[in-house]
């Protein structure tokens, strides 16, 4: 094979092969017998023979240095000649059999020699041949995107390894992030999986931006031509609604910020007392009784009614000195049996026989009564304020009206100074509650429980509505379910099939409940996937892609408190895979992102980074193997990735395919536009205006028709 011979190695280290090129080879190509081969050249791949296998290793430098050459005779003449020299990473192994591995087990030597590579090579890289049936576990077979130095040649990746163990999408903003994640999609839905389409997906997009709608639904123009294949589900502002009874403690806590000295504990106890009505169910003396005084008395706690020494009032009760009842405070007692009557049923509802048949003795006893019951139900509150965190309904309005007080009267001697330490908390959930933009995406004016709520919202949310839908339904969800399906343009979903894509549109969000909502939404996916029988675990992998990732994920804290979306999108990167969760993150700033879940992606698709601190996060992240691929990154032109990790069979630079449709994420043209003779009404000041007040979107499209309606 000496024919094939391009220089020789002349220094190794644990990856990169320094290689001096052969005096001969007077020009960048050698010809073969079957072509004429390229040598030299960034990007392109060299071979080191070692024994029956092949080192392959990326071109990343090249070089001429001058060389003094000292003549033989004696006078010594000194003369130069240059020689070229390449830096080559090694990135993988090429084994007797053919098969392609990424890494390298065997080193060259000093004088290893060097070959170029062929075609046969490159078929091996880059996986080319054509089989019968792919391994989907093994194999390297979805194409998204071309060689740039090969053009010839496909990129393939694995989709189990790409989502298996999640994935980020990194550039600078206009570098092509949206397009490279759409295209990728498209290809998914777009191959054959041995004879079989895709109709099980789950792909939920936390779009930032609102610009993947048309990518996935397509337009009339250019609808998306397998549209009934991806059916995807947009949910727009008027039906991203997130219920707040499904948020646990920590939620709350972040969402209303109590004070942890006085006021959280306060708040916590009334969160219990308020989802766990139902299951405690009120006592039901107090509901029979209260109003007509006979135990109001009993309101405070019970060391209070053991410490009565004195004339005191209790409620609408009056006691003498010698604790002896003297009667209804500024009310008529028509006769003592009436009075007894009531006590006596009071008395029967807890359980205690009637023998008593005078007052004193009577009221004593129910006093007796109470105390116990009162301890009976305390000890079994605090059993199930265990609960807190379950998703139960409850009344938002209730909880700052009546939950407060009841957890406030629940504290011995300190009710009046712990309401006044609350009143500024109960002021700001009163707020949040008058404040619409934050009411409606969390349904805290939600009067009703929604039948079924839980069940509804993860399936609308997973894009399997329709396993779960009834036409008779009437709540929110169902409703803009029905939106959809009347539709009837290329936007309509089908009604009898999942939906394999999700967008959400987190666009018109107000900050203060972005972070509450993704979390609340990326936590709900987890825990339910969670409570799968084991034998079900992984059977429902899903794709959680959250798109400009720095708002979700940040490493550094806004302010004083940690961001509950970060929490849970780290717990979902470090556990969600057992479970069939995968992360796809993409963002321009990836030095701002959390390093705990960029440590846990194991594939990286890079386009452009000039940043020099996301340049060198970047190289952090990767083995230090790629670093010299990466210095790329700044010149890399749109379109172009450097693709690495366990998704592509080998470190590699690709132009990526085009999305079609695209995201509408285009640069906008200036010259064109301020050239452009604009209609008069453009742009619609006036119904841009009017949407806006109402806290939506202007639809140009939407508003003619509601225009011909009327």
């Amino acid at each position: 094979m000496s024919e094939r011979n391009i220089g020789k190695v002349i220094s190794v280290d644990s990856f990169r092969a320094y290689i001096r090129l052969d005096d001969d080879l007077k020009s960048l190509y050698k010809s073969g017998y079957e072509d004429i081969y390229e040598v030299a050249r960034i990007n392109s791949y060299v071979i080191i023979p070692i024994g029956a296998d092949r080192i392959v290793a990326m071109v990343t430098s090249v070089r001429a240095i001058d060389e003094t050459e000292l003549g033989k005779n004696k006078e010594a003449i000194f003369l130069t000649k240059s020689a070229r020299y390449l830096v080559a990473t090694m990135i993988g192994t090429i084994e007797n059999s053919g098969k392609y591995i990424q890494g390298v087990y065997n080193y060259p030597i000093l004088d290893n020699p060097v070959w170029y590579v062929t075609r046969q090579d490159l078929d091996n890289i880059f996986d080319q041949k054509e089989k019968s049936e792919i391994n989907f576990e093994d194999d390297y077979y979805l194409p998204i995107g071309t060689s740039p130095s090969f053009s010839d040649y496909k990129i393939k990746i694995n989709p189990d390894k790409l989502f298996g163990k999640h994935a980020a999408i990194l550039g600078n903003t206009g570098s092509g992030k949206s397009c490279t994640f759409a295209s990728i999609i498209q290809s998914l839905f777009e191959f054959e999986y041995n004879g079989k389409n895709l109709k099980n997906a789950h792909i939920i997009i936390f779009d930032t931006n609102g610009e993947y709608r048309q990518a996935f639904q397509g337009t009339k123009v250019n609808p998306y031509k397998k549209l009934n294949v991806v059916n995807a589900f947009h949910i727009d502002r008027n039906g991203m609604k997130v219920p707040f009874w499904f948020m646990n403690f920590a939620d709350f806590d972040f969402l209303f910020e109590p004070t942890s000295g006085t006021q959280a504990p306060v708040f916590k106890r009334a969160l219990g007392l308020a989802k766990n009505q139902k299951v405690i169910g009120a006592k039901p003396i107090l509901d029979k009784f209260t109003e007509r005084g006979i135990l109001s008395l009993f309101d405070a706690s019970p060391d209070d009614i053991k410490k009565r020494k004195c004339t005191q009032s209790y409620g609408n009760w009056v006691y003498k000195n010698n604790n002896e009842i003297l009667g209804l405070a500024n009310t008529i007692v028509p006769n003592g049996n009436q009075l007894l009557t009531e006590i006596q049923s009071a008395l029967s509802l807890l359980g205690a026989s009637n023998t008593v048949n005078d007052e004193k003795n009577a009221l004593l006893e129910l006093e007796g009564k109470y105390l116990e019951y009162s301890s009976t139900q305390n000890v079994e509150q605090i059993a199930i304020e265990k609960n807190i965190d379950l998703p139960i309904w409850f009344n938002f309005q209730d909880l700052i009206t009546r939950f407060f007080d009841e957890a406030i009267n629940e504290q011995e001697n300190s009710g009046n100074r712990l309401r006044e330490f609350v009143s500024t908390l109960r002021l700001r959930l009163q707020s949040y509650l008058s404040d619409e933009r934050i009411a409606q995406p969390l349904l805290l004016n939600q009067t009703d429980e929604i039948t079924n709520a839980l069940a509804k919202f993860i399936s609308f949310i997973l894009g399997d509505f329709c396993k779960v839908y009834k036409t008779e339904d009437t709540d929110l969800f169902a409703n803009y379910y029905k939106e959809h399906l009347a539709k009837d343009d290329v936007e309509k979903l089908v009604a009898e099939n999942p939906s394999q894509v999700t967008i959400i549109d987190m666009s018109l969000l107000p900050f203060e409940v972005l972070e509450t909502i993704t979390g609340l939404i990326g936590r709900l996916i987890l825990e339910f996937v969670s409570r799968f029988p084991e034998s079900d675990r992984g059977k429902l992998p899903m794709v959680i892609a959250l798109e400009e990732a720095q708002n979700y994920i940040p490493e550094k804290n806004r302010g004083d408190r940690e961001s509950i979306a970060k929490k849970v999108f780290e717990r979902i990167a470090r556990e969600g895979r057992k479970y069939g969760i995968s992360l796809l993150v993409s963002s321009q700033r990836p030095s701002e992102l959390s390093k705990t879940v960029l440590s846990q992606c194991n594939s990286f698709i890079i386009h452009r980074l000039q940043n020099p601190e996301d340049q060198k996060y970047v190289r952090q992240l990767v083995s230090a193997a790629n670093e010299d691929i990466l210095q790329q990154l700044p010149i890399l032109p749109q379109q172009h990735v450097v693709i690495m990790g366990d998704a592509v069979r080998t470190p590699v630079q690709a132009k990526m395919n085009t999305a079609s449709p695209r995201p509408n994420s285009n640069n906008p043209k200036f010259i064109e536009n301020w050239t452009m003779d604009l209609p008069n009404d453009f742009p619609n000041y006036e119904k841009i205006a009017e949407a806006w007040e109402k806290g939506e979107k202007y639809n140009p499209t939407t508003t003619n028709k509601n225009e011909h309606r009327q």
